[in-house]
This record gives structure tokens, C-alpha cells and sequence, in this order.
């Protein structure tokens, strides 16, 4: 994953951020910004109710980043709320399921 955010980041002005959501024993991310590697370490929760959270999770890190918070804090921030949104653990309709937006209001 970090050769592979390194490998991006040559490619781009911007930061790097790799998703581990499909690794087996951990949903570790990797964030590479600024020359510098960022592991966001992030148990495994088995939920099949997963669909739509990279698209929740660039809106979460773009709102972050609106509010005027740092790449990294915005990254940290986004992925604490897609992590307790899949916690959740919302199971509605057939299929993959989305995960629940509103589980901390």
C-alpha cells in the first residue's frame, strides 16, 4: 500500500489515501501527504451492509477539509464516522445494504 501511495503521489499535487477496507484482518487505511505516511489503524467489522462508503467517505473528508481542518485530521475524522456508521450494523431491504449515516444523531 505505501509503495502504491508513493507511486500516486508523483502523479498528483494532492495527498494519497489508500482504503484497507478489503484487507482480511484489519480495515487499515494509509494517508500519504506532504511526504509523509499515515497509518489509520481500524479493526475489521463484518458487515455486509457497506454500500456507498467510499462515496460517504470522500463527502465526510471534503467536509472536514470545507470546515477548514487539516488533510489528516479531516481523513481521522471521516474515517471515525464510517467506522461507527458500519458498527451500526443498519440491515434494510435485500442485498448490500448502505450503511447507516444517522447512526450518531
Amino acid at each position: 500500500m505505501q509503495k502504491a501511495a508513493e507511486k500516486l503521489s508523483k502523479l498528483t499535487t494532492g495527498s494519497v489515501l489508500i482504503k484497507g477496507g478489503h484487507l482480511e484482518d484489519s480495515a487499515d487505511d494509509l494517508l500519504f501527504t506532504d511526504g509523509k505516511v499515515f497509518w489509520l489503524k481500524s479493526p475489521k467489522i463484518y458487515n455486509p451492509n457497506t454500500h456507498g462508503t467510499g462515496c460517504t467517505l470522500s463527502s465526510a473528508i471534503a467536509c472536514n477539509l470545507a470546515l477548514g481542518l487539516t488533510t489528516l485530521e479531516s481523513v481521522k475524522n471521516a474515517k471515525e464516522y464510517i467506522t461507527g456508521a458500519i458498527k451500526a450494523g443498519l440491515n434494510i431491504g435485500r442485498g448490500r445494504g448502505p450503511l447507516n449515516h444517522c447512526y450518531n444523531l
